[in-house]
């Protein structure tokens, strides 16, 4: 095992996710000196594969009031610390003719007595607010949901955890930990990309791995219950709705419609999966038939939009230290000191939880770390704003267009920092998405992108109408040239990202879908002859 350097640290946090992110974020604002490690990029777990809704916290309030008050109290503050990630667009929860009208008051009721602000209104008034639904509907309920965006959500809490001394490792894992007599000093690396390894010391380690979780609880020698859900969605070509449609019943599949920037997403299913599975997540045509069938009761819009693609995640249930078979699943916020739980110091674990409660998460997670490195300092991050949403400031010089205005769609008051000033800066990328050779250079320059599917995630170049088929060649010259890259390794990676968007559309090829398909087969095989790449090059598993 090949030694680091001296360098202690008080924390190490292990997860790229959001929760792991913005712990992270947290413990570096009070002063901790902090090392995030991920085995791939940031986001590639569930925080980039959810239908990316901000919950009032109105779908559990019948079901799990303490998760709906959890969900309006961080719903609150989200829209203040980071509004450049929201789309404050409202939310209905319809009765179909199909469904029970009676549900509608308990519904409403439960979501008073969770500090939900719930409104009953004539169906002719929703049918006016939100012309996709359904026009057939009985009941309708407003509620204060919204969209946000999971990937500039991330994004942010990196800009701000780095601002404040967090390092970070991507593409790093965690293989092994430093266990000296019943207490983790660290953790036993290898880097994923050059297959080095070293070991890394710190006062304490926090697991923030969500369904990983008890992979990594495990290699410590203790045992965390995680049964992780499989939630499959579709996207849809452009946005039916305005406003977020849920039904107004118990959850079920298929009962949440989101307007997400220019498209709009339908979730999710729910199926317990094995752990072994959840790295290779694929969408079934069962799923897909589910998705539409139910995604058409409260949209018929959805019958003749065209659907984009696919994509699954999966939800960190976590089951209570007594049963350990998984009966009693919590969706809760699960904080876990093993020092106490389990007799070994100097680890902790965050898990469970929903997006939208990362703060929540964060925040008792840096308390209890806090306690035991002896830090008395306070979590700011409830009022502390995120990069992107501090008071407006662009600068009056920059050119301001259509693609600037994206551009601040996207990044907020920090699209000052993305150069536009040389024609070659404005060049176009991506159409689809207005993604310039500027934005690639901020994303290089400052979101620590070294591939085209880090890029996709921090631009949403490749997200469009066209999946990538006329702008993927282009940004992996253009990421070429300016993270220096050698030119094998860009083949390698365009050959890698061109099949990850082909494993997303393949379950819908039909009809458009496919047309796209055979037409990015054509341009990518017959003309750049990507096919023809050595497989020593590629990844063997994205040619399944």
């Amino acid at each position: 095992m090949k030694k680091s350097t001296d360098n202690l640290y008080d924390v190490i946090v292990i997860g790229g996710g959001i929760t792991g992110i913005g712990t992270a974020r947290d413990c570096s604002l009070r002063g901790l000196k902090v090392l995030l490690v991920e085995k791939r990029d940031f986001t590639n777990g569930a925080s980039g594969r959810n239908h990316g809704l901000l919950h009032s916290g109105a779908r559990y309030a019948v079901t799990d009031p303490e998760s709906a008050r959890e969900c309006i109290q961080e719903n609150t503050i989200l829209r203040k610390i980071a509004r450049h990630c929201v789309d404050p667009t409202d939310g209905l929860f319809i009765t179909l003719p199909e469904d029970d009208l009676n549900y509608q008051k308990k519904f409403v009721d439960a979501c008073h007595a969770a500090g939900i602000n719930a409104e009953i209104i004539d169906p002719e008034y929703a049918k006016k607010i939100e012309p996709a639904v359904n026009p057939d509907l009985i009941g309708a309920v407003r509620v204060p949901d919204a969209s946000i965006d999971p990937f500039r959500l991330c994004t942010a809490n990196v800009i701000d955890a780095k601002r404040h001394g967090c390092e970070f490792l991507t593409y790093h894992e965690v293989v092994g930990f430093i266990n000296e007599n019943g207490c983790i000093k660290g953790v036993k690396l290898r880097n994923n990309l050059t297959g080095e390894t070293c070991e890394i010391h710190s006062k304490l380690t926090i697991n923030a791995t969500g369904s990983w979780g008890g992979t990594i609880a495990k290699m410590a020698g203790i045992t965390v219950n995680m049964f992780p859900a499989k939630g499959s969605l579709l996207i849809f070509g452009h946005r039916v709705n305005n406003m977020v449609i849920n039904r107004c019943r118990k959850p079920a599949n298929a009962d949440i419609l989101v307007p997400d920037d220019a498209v709009c997403v339908i979730g999710t299913t729910s199926d317990r999966v094995p752990v072994d599975v959840i790295d290779h997540l694929r969408v079934t045509p069962e799923e897909v038939n589910i998705l539409i069938t139910e995604g058409e009761k409260m949209a018929p819009a959805l019958a003749s939009t065209r659907i984009l693609r696919t994509y699954a995640g999966v939800r960190p249930l976590v089951a209570k230290d007594n049963d350990p078979s998984g009966r009693s699943i919590s969706r809760g916020i699960v904080l876990l000191d093993h020092e106490t739980r389990d007799g070994l110091s100097g680890f902790i674990t965050i898990t469970g939880g929903k997006m939208m409660t990362y703060r929540r998460m964060a925040e008792q997670a840096t308390d209890l770390a806090c306690k035991k490195l002896g830090i008395d300092k306070k979590c700011t991050t409830a009022t502390t704003p995120l990069p992107g949403s501090e008071q407006e400031n662009l600068p009056q010089s920059k050119p301001y267009n259509y693609t600037v205005m994206v551009q601040k769609g996207r990044h907020g008051t920090l699209t000052g920092d993305i150069p536009m000033q040389s024609i070659e800066d404005r060049a176009m990328v991506c159409e689809c998405e207005e993604v310039s050779v500027g934005e690639v250079r901020y994303a290089v320059n400052q979101l620590y992108t070294g591939n085209l599917e880090n890029l996709r995630r921090h631009t949403r170049m490749g997200m469009g109408t066209c999946q990538s088929e006329l702008c993927a060649c282009r940004a992996a010259n253009v990421l070429c040239k300016i993270a220096h890259l050698k030119p094998e390794k860009s083949e390698s990676d365009l050959f890698n990202f061109i099949n990850e968007r082909w494993k997303g559309m393949y379950p819908v090829a039909w009809g458009e879908t496919l047309k796209e398909g055979q037409l990015m087969s054509m341009i990518y095989e017959g003309l750049c002859g990507l096919d023809q790449l050595d497989s020593s090059t590629t990844k063997k598993e994205d040619r399944k």
